[in-house]
């Protein structure tokens, strides 16, 4: 028996993530797997962004794999209750579709051949197919095989080849006499007739393709070798004239009365379902197939399942702001925060559980969950964690700093096998080699927007102990800083370029009234879109409460 697959919360840190959201994400989401009793749930950890340098250099350094990323949470159809409806071949008999539909409760049928969909037929195809009586060349139109009329007919081939097609003739009941019958059959017709001997031969001597014997009257040996001998085909059938003659039309494939895949509604399991649902109310099919990337049939929907569409469940580490969070989060449904900012302003459905502590970094507020839950940190996990609380608080030298902070990154420390200050200085140098790359690969590595209700404006950030390179990485920045601006559609821009050893950050900026901000802010003198912010290292702390305070009075 197969497992069923298991249902996914996603563990996820804020965009443009940095060391503590991507590692706050792997070691919780191996907490919750380590303690949820639930074999039905699975605990993912995902980025909403790029990972930088210095997290690249943490990951590879304690051999953890890389979380995947998640473009956004809205949900899409493969989160939607797919029907499963198993495709039938496009040669399968009108009656044998009718007794599938009947039996699994179907309004439509899809017709697949090699996975590929090749239409759909439904209930009122097969209607209109049974209203059809007036043309009685349909059945040759259809190109209906001998295999299907005598499946349809419960009947036996006594000669011919049951793989041959009736695709040639009329559909006629020869009820006359031989003279009369004369007169109006032609060749390659179908002759529905009982056991009269005179009919029958005379039905092949007028060039018949097929007779068929109904009651399953006995057929004489002459009749079989005569037959043969002009390459008609003879079946027999249990029933009388009348059901006979209504069932010969319900052997037609399903391919002459379906829907053809050009002219259908699809969707694919990586639609959005909000796309999906304004087509779907334009048209009034009553289902709609769906197909994977390769354009292979996966299943049907309708506008009932989309009731019971199971939303996204994520839990949210290292932030609880809205323009932070990862597109479509407010079509997901959150099941916990876990942060160390400032509250934001993100609503949520249903209660949630959030945990929000006064400490350096998120890190150290899943550390201590562990130990809660009397769970083993393990040293990877370790080396994770305590990685997270160096960087986001510059090796204890930021003020956001706690003595919680410290303390357990040193017992994490421990249980890693690291010295925290030869690690640190690897992990820097690692987060600042940035020579290479682009200013936009570098600007979006730690960048987050704010606003104060009428404001918005967006804050990057570098952490270096090489002041060389922080000039080199500054030359770069400058000329980018109004393009970055202007894309991310903010009033005001501002990068900070701290150095970790003298502790202070050099601020370069754009926008109107940001110089303004930045002397009123932190009274100090700005000059050529630059000024330099003593004592200044870390965002959250020290440069964001100052910023909505001047803000809020300009």
């Amino acid at each position: 028996m197969m497992n069923e697959k298991k249902r996914e919360v996603y563990v996820v840190g804020h965009r443009n993530p940095d060391t503590d959201s991507i590692c706050s994400a792997i070691a919780y989401a191996n907490l919750k797997n380590r303690i949820n009793e639930d074999d039905s749930i699975e605990f993912i950890p995902k980025r909403a962004g790029q990972i930088n340098e210095e997290t690249h250099f943490v990951l590879d350094y304690f051999d953890t794999k890389h979380p995947d990323y998640v473009v956004d949470v809205k949900p899409k159809v493969r989160d939607v209750e797919i029907r499963k409806s198993e495709g039938v071949p496009r040669n399968l008999s009108l009656k044998k579709a009718w007794d599938i539909m009947r039996e699994n409760k179907l309004v439509t049928l899809p017709i697949v051949e090699e996975e590929e969909l090749q239409g759909v037929i439904t209930i009122g195809d097969i209607a209109y197919s049974d209203m059809d009586v007036y043309d009685n060349t349909t059945v040759a139109k259809a190109c209906t095989s001998y295999n299907n009329i005598v499946e349809t007919l419960d009947g036996e081939m006594v000669v011919g080849d049951i793989n041959g097609y009736f695709d040639k003739g009329n559909i006629l009941i020869a009820t006359a006499n031989p003279d009369l019958m004369e007169s109006f059959i032609q060749e390659n017709d179908m002759v529905i007739l009982g056991n009269r001997y005179e009919s029958q031969l005379c039905a092949i001597e007028m060039g018949a393709s097929c007779i068929v014997i109904t009651m399953n009257s006995p057929v004489s040996i002459t009749i079989k070798k005569l037959a043969k001998e002009r390459g008609v085909t003879v079946i027999t059938s249990p029933y009388n004239t009348y059901v006979v003659t209504r069932l010969v039309s319900h052997s037609m494939p399903v391919s002459h009365y379906m829907t053809a895949k050009d002219q259908l509604i699809t969707f694919t399991t990586k639609d959005y379902v909000d796309d999906i649902q304004k087509i779907m109310a334009k048209h009034r099919f009553r289902d709609f197939p769906i197909l994977d990337s390769k354009g292979h049939y996966v299943g049907m929907i309708s506008r009932r399942n989309l009731l019971d569409l199971k939303r996204k469940q994520i839990i949210l580490v290292d932030h609880n702001e809205t323009n932070q969070a990862v597109d479509g989060y407010d079509d997901a449904e959150i099941l916990e925060i876990i942060d160390h900012h400032r509250i934001g302003d993100m609503e949520t459905l249903s209660p949630v559980y959030f945990r929000n502590q006064p400490v350096g970094c998120t890190a150290t507020i899943i550390a201590q969950m562990y130990k809660e839950n009397q769970i083993t940190i393990d040293p990877k996990t370790a080396g994770l964690l305590c990685s997270a609380i160096l960087s986001d608080t510059l090796m204890f030298r930021s003020p956001t700093c706690t003595f919680v902070d410290q303390m357990t990154a040193e017992y994490l420390a421990d249980l890693a096998g690291i010295n925290i200050e030869d690690y640190a200085a690897k992990m820097f140098a690692a987060g600042s080699n940035l020579t290479e790359k682009s200013p936009e690969e570098i600007f979006f590595q730690d960048f987050k927007k704010f606003d104060n209700g009428e404001i918005i404006f967006g804050v990057g950030q570098i952490n270096s102990m090489n002041e060389e390179e922080l000039k080199a990485i500054k030359n770069k920045l400058e000329e980018y800083l109004e393009k970055a601006k202007a894309e991310q559609g903010v009033s005001m821009i501002f990068f900070m370029l701290t150095n970790i050893l003298n502790q202070s950050t050099e601020m370069i900026f754009k926008g109107k009234n940001a110089k303004e901000a930045i002397e009123t802010g932190f009274s100090v003198k700005a000059d050529n879109g630059s000024a330099v912010l003593p004592g200044v290292v870390s965002r959250k702390k020290q440069f964001i409460p100052a910023m909505l305070h001047v803000l809020s009075e300009m």
